[in-house]
């Protein structure tokens, strides 16, 4: 298991491509191809699927829901170029706290629509019109990200520098206030929000509406200006309860793992490499984000994983990362 975990762990927790790692074990006189270490990753992420659908489970009670996507080139035998696959991740929120990676071979909105089915509450995302349908029935709300907006205006600095500037004041304010509110507990996180950022996004809107009508079609400004207006309810949705948060920041800095590894190992092998792949972040991005050391985490995982039921709950619980660090952390690894 230790040498499991050291593997998934070099590839995917450190973007270490399969065949460098190769060399680095020829080094030290241990010959291991890496068609067996491709191997041993596939069996490892078949064996750890019951522990992943149970943090799925998990996020998808959450009261909010961040969610991303990225793409992930997939070898294509044939055809000149890899194609683009999708790998989403879904971050739950204090209760839930768990980082689960999906992928889907394209960006159609079947994908998120499959995973989030059923979901209740917020979904905190970009603009992108997959996630239309989602809000349609009422039970999820969107939250957009003022990091998206900001973003837009920032870009257009280079032609409009006055309007550019005016804009970023407004929005660092209200970035201002949520430092400011950081520590704070939801009710007064929500008190200051309302006291505090509300009469900021009125100044805002009215900014926008006027600056619509004066500012030259197609520019730059008038795409980042359109943008927040189009966005303009949920991106004041974070306004409306404490737990929310202003941006998106959270689920994008979630995908940046799989962005450094696509620069390293390039591209998956097939649609089945890539779904393990995200079966296979999701704990490791998960264990990191309770601050464990994600190798020995999946050490005791594989170690201990196969001598339990697949549906059983229970015992699945206590493989949770949360759960982990609480009672298993400091038992020793049986040796197999």
């Amino acid at each position: 298991p230790s040498l499991l975990a050291h593997v998934i762990t070099s590839k995917l927790g450190d973007h270490l491509p399969l065949y460098r790692l190769e060399k680095i074990y020829a080094r030290h006189d241990v010959s291991i191809a890496r068609s067996t270490m491709c191997a041993w990753m596939r069996a490892a992420g078949e064996l750890v699927t019951p522990l992943v659908e149970l943090m799925t489970e998990r996020v998808r009670h959450s009261r909010a829901i961040h969610t991303d996507d990225t793409t992930v080139p997939i070898q294509s035998p044939g055809a000149k170029q890899c194609r683009k696959g999708r790998v989403w991740c879904y971050l739950g929120d204090g209760l839930y706290p768990y980082i689960v990676y999906d992928y889907t071979p394209n960006r159609q909105r079947a994908g998120p629509a499959e995973w989030l089915d059923g979901y209740q509450g917020y979904l905190q995302v970009d603009a992108y019109g997959g996630y239309d349908g989602i809000y349609g029935g009422g039970e999820v709300t969107e939250v957009a990200c003022w990091a998206h907006a900001r973003r837009k205006f920032y870009d257009a600095q280079d032609s409009d520098a006055r309007r550019s500037t005016a804009m970023l004041a407004m929005i660092g304010k209200l970035y201002a206030i949520e430092r400011e509110a950081k520590e704070l507990d939801d009710d007064a996180r929500l008190a200051q929000r309302r006291e505090k950022s509300l009469p900021i996004l009125e100044e805002i809107k009215a900014w926008l509406d006027e600056e619509s009508q004066i500012v030259l079609p197609r520019s730059p400004m008038s795409k980042a200006i359109t943008y927040a207006l189009n966005q303009w309810d949920a991106l004041c949705t974070y306004t409306t309860q404490g737990f929310l948060n202003i941006d998106n920041n959270a689920a994008e800095r979630a995908l940046k793992r799989v962005a450094l590894g696509r620069k390293n190992w390039l591209f998956a092998g097939n649609d089945a490499a890539a779904a393990n792949h995200a079966k296979l972040w999701t704990l490791i991005a998960s264990a990191e984000r309770h601050g464990l050391d994600p190798q020995r985490y999946l050490t005791s995982v594989l170690a201990k994983l196969p001598f339990v039921a697949k549906d059983d709950e229970e015992q699945l619980a206590q493989f949770l990362p949360d759960a982990w660090k609480q009672d298993d952390a400091a038992e020793p690894i049986p040796q197999s």
